[in-house]
């Protein structure tokens, strides 16, 4: 078991910011991933391009990035922190999904899981978004974090996950 505690409320019960001020700075990192389900006609689509919005996961890319500098905005209680990296990357794998994978780097006091998982999610809506008037059965799923390093709490890896090159 990983933690015994919800760090995220006071001996009150009560919800509070986890105050990170006596954390030293680390180099972290976070991977987060998820697939959106689709018919093989819709993958086609985007994967030649021909999207009536437009370049389906260059708008998704940016959206992802977007997303992961928002965090703090989106998740009431997440630290706003300086990213120095955001990664969106895509995988198509026929006949019927496409993977999206987000990394995120900072140097700070806190891990940047909730900005890789934020890309991740905001991503997979935007391709969604963008391909519903062909596809409205599209499925988003299997949102995961899949590894993080630094800070005290070390190194995460998610069992089964290959890394992406």
């Amino acid at each position: 078991m990983e933690g015994t505690t919800l760090n995220h409320f006071d001996s009150q019960g009560r919800a509070h910011m986890v105050d990170v001020s006596g954390k030293g700075d680390t180099v972290r990192e976070a991977v987060a991933r998820g697939e959106v389900f689709m018919r093989p006609e819709t993958l086609n689509i985007i994967a030649g391009g021909t999207a009536a919005k437009g370049d389906v996961l260059g708008v998704a890319r940016l959206a992802g990035i977007m997303a992961a500098k928002k965090t703090q905005e989106l998740i009431p209680l997440a630290h706003p922190i300086p990213l120095t990296s955001v990664a969106v990357d895509f995988r198509l794998q026929p006949p019927d999904r496409v993977e999206i994978q987000a990394r995120v780097r900072t140097t700070g006091k806190t891990g940047v899981e909730m900005e890789a998982l934020t890309a991740a999610s905001v991503a997979a809506l935007t391709i969604y978004d963008m391909c519903k008037a062909v596809d409205r059965a599209m499925v988003i799923q299997n949102i995961r974090l899949v590894s993080k390093s630094g800070g005290k709490s070390g190194e995460f890896r998610r069992e089964g996950e290959e890394e992406w090159e």
